[in-house]
This record gives structure tokens, sequence and C-alpha cells, in this order.
């Protein structure tokens, strides 16, 4: 790979991002970007036409988003070599992206120069997590995780439903709710829904 191009794709939804990232990696020697998508239908259906040798993604774009492009591509690709690059650090979003195979995970604001050598390690197969998201990451692997009902009850606490409201949405009863409720308190060390709501926000629970 050292002798090599590194085919590289970049997925993200700004324009200036996205043309921004293709120049400074593109005037790396060893890299070549062969693909740009701007949401992430485009990133499985370019990575699919292209299949680089890493691609960089960007967790929040629209159509499909870029998590679900990441399991997407994986599901296809199982070897595929995947960057995230999004302006999240939040604990869910780092164990989300990890999880489902990325083998790097930077933040937007991240030095281009740490970008470039983070693209050339992932290339020859290794990990590259900052510090700082390795913390996180440790953190949020002590942490019980929800189920994907008690992840939808969340969403709508989030959203100032009432126990009455959720139970409608989601066609449950009362007494089920409060069960979730309950369950989602105490999984996240939380006293009430006012600092279950702040807390998923502030981990990446929801957005």
């Amino acid at each position: 790979m050292a002798d090599a191009s590194i085919r590289v794709l970049i997925a993200d939804d700004h324009p200036v991002v996205l043309h921004g990232l293709a120049a400074i990696i593109g005037r790396h020697p060893q890299i070549t970007v062969v693909a740009q998508a701007h949401n992430g239908r485009e990133a499985v259906s370019l990575y699919r036409e292209h299949q680089p040798d890493v691609a960089l993604i960007d967790l929040q774009m629209p159509e499909i988003k870029g998590i679900e492009a990441i399991a997407m591509i994986r599901s296809e690709f199982p070897k595929a070599r995947i960057i995230v690059l999004t302006i999240y650090d939040t604990d869910e979003d780092i164990y989300r992206g990890l999880q489902l195979g990325a083998m790097a995970y930077w933040l937007k604001d991240t030095p281009p120069e740490e970008i470039i050598e983070g693209i050339l390690r992932v290339a020859r197969g290794e990990q590259c997590i900052p510090p700082n998201i390795a913390n996180k990451l440790a953190k949020r692997l002590t942490r019980p995780s929800l189920t994907k009902r008690e992840i939808e009850v969340l969403n709508l606490i989030v959203q100032g439903q009432s126990n009455r409201e959720i139970s409608q949405s989601l066609t449950v009863s009362e007494g089920t709710v409060r069960a979730h409720v309950n369950n989602i308190l105490t999984k996240l060390e939380v006293r009430d829904r006012t600092q279950a709501a702040t807390l998923a926000l502030k981990q990446g629970l929801c957005h």
C-alpha cells in the first residue's frame, strides 16, 4: 500500500467541507480522491461503484444517515475500511460508529495532517482512535445498553411527551410506558425524566 495510491471516498452533505477535504487530502502524493458523496444514499452507491481503499463518512447526512450508510457498506463489504469524520463527539455516536466497524473516529476540527496520517494508517489496516475518543468509548462500554423500544421512549421523552402521550404514540399501555421509563432512569443512572432527556442529548442517545 505504501507504493500505491490510496483510493479514497469522501461523504459529507456540506459542499464546502466536502470539497475542502477533497482538495486537502488529494494533494498528498499517496492519496487519490476517487469519489465525493453528498448524502448517505450516494455514499453507499459510490462505494459500491468504486470500492475505495478508505472511506471518510459523516454521521449526519440526508436521505440515509451516515451511521446507516456505514452499516449498509459493511454488510456488503465486510472488509471496508471506514473513517468517521463528524462534529459529534458524544458517547453513543462514537460507540455506534466503532461498533459497526469504523476503524477511526475523527472530529472535523482535527488538523489536516492528522486526518491524512489517519487515512494512511487505516489503509494499512490499523485502527486510529485519538485518546479523547478512546476515553469516551471506555465510559460508554461500562453503561448498560438501552433496548430499541427504550430508545423510542427516550426520544419521545426528549420531545416532551407525557406517559399518556407516549402510550398513544407507541400503541402500548401506560403501565408498559412506566416500566420502560423506570428502566431508562435506572440504566442512565438519573433521577427523573428531565435528567434523562438532558443526558440523552449530551451523550448522543437522541439528536
